[in-house]
């Protein structure tokens, strides 16, 4: 059930203010998570092409993608995963529509519900685990290439020029209790993008539509299936947690792990 969050966790920066109004709902005035979310969405005027049904809307043996697109109803449940998820439909409609738009064109091109491709795949990513990171080139290809101590020396001289958002729901579900390894699939933004916000992520009102009209434009299923994610423990991002002001936070190859082609000493 949702009860309890941690709103000044850092990467909730963008989440916190409707955030928290939806979970009051839930925990005190007792609506299940589709109506809490319904309720925001009409009383404070969120733009989002969808509205949130039960779970047991959701017809046996129909994808829930599938059913997204053909019903613009989200089956959603009593808990963090599909809170979260609610969430992002709520603040970054447009990229969420764009997802569910291409889940819909991989599946009528790959009807199997239990047999899935390669955008699929990456879409599911995007989806679940993704975030995003607004850098400089020279930070971004340090990350694909895991030089972990350019990663962090590059950040901190470019922190200015440094924006991190979390967007994948299960991402956020994970990081209600933080562990080392949770790592995100991060997809890059050119500083020269018409967008500007700091290391918690797009918190105004004009910044969160920016991402969302930026980003859901540059998805494509060619985009996807490259698959050109970077890997990102993310409580290593320096000021996201206390424990990585010891520089030997670092030094762990379970973690922070080497290139693949690395052969070790």
């Amino acid at each position: 059930m949702v009860h309890g969050i941690d709103w000044s966790a850092p990467w909730l920066a963008p989440y916190q203010a409707v955030g928290q109004k939806i979970e009051g709902s839930v925990l005190q005035c007792g609506l299940t998570v589709h109506e809490a979310l319904n309720h925001a969405q009409y009383e404070q005027g969120y733009p989002t092409p969808v509205r949130f049904v039960p779970q047991s809307d959701l017809p046996s043996g129909v994808a829930y993608e599938q059913f997204i697109f053909d019903t613009g109803c989200v089956p959603t449940r009593d808990g963090a995963h599909d809170f979260f998820n609610g969430l992002c439909w709520l603040l970054f409609p447009k990229l969420k529509q764009r997802l569910n738009h291409l889940q819909a064109h991989a599946l009528a091109e790959q009807p199997s519900i239990l047999t899935r491709g390669p955008v699929r795949d990456a879409l599911t990513l995007v989806d679940e685990n993704a975030a995003w990171l607004r850098a400089p080139k020279v930070l971004w290809n340090a990350l694909l290439a895991k030089e972990w101590g350019r990663v962090w020396e590059l950040w901190h001289r470019h922190h200015a020029d440094v924006g991190l958002w979390l967007f994948g729901h299960a991402l956020l579900e994970k990081l209600e209790v933080p562990r080392k390894p949770i790592t995100a699939h991060v997809i890059w933004i050119p500083p020269e993008a018409p967008m500007s916000w700091g290391a918690g992520g797009p918190t105004s009102p004009a910044d969160l539509s920016a991402c969302d009209n930026w980003c859901a434009q540059l998805l494509s299923a060619d985009c996807l299936a490259a698959k050109a994610f970077a890997h990102l423990p993310v409580l290593g991002v320096p000021g996201w947690w206390s424990a990585n002001t010891d520089p030997g936070f670092y030094n762990d190859p379970q973690v922070f792990r080497p290139p693949r082609d690395y052969a070790g000493p």
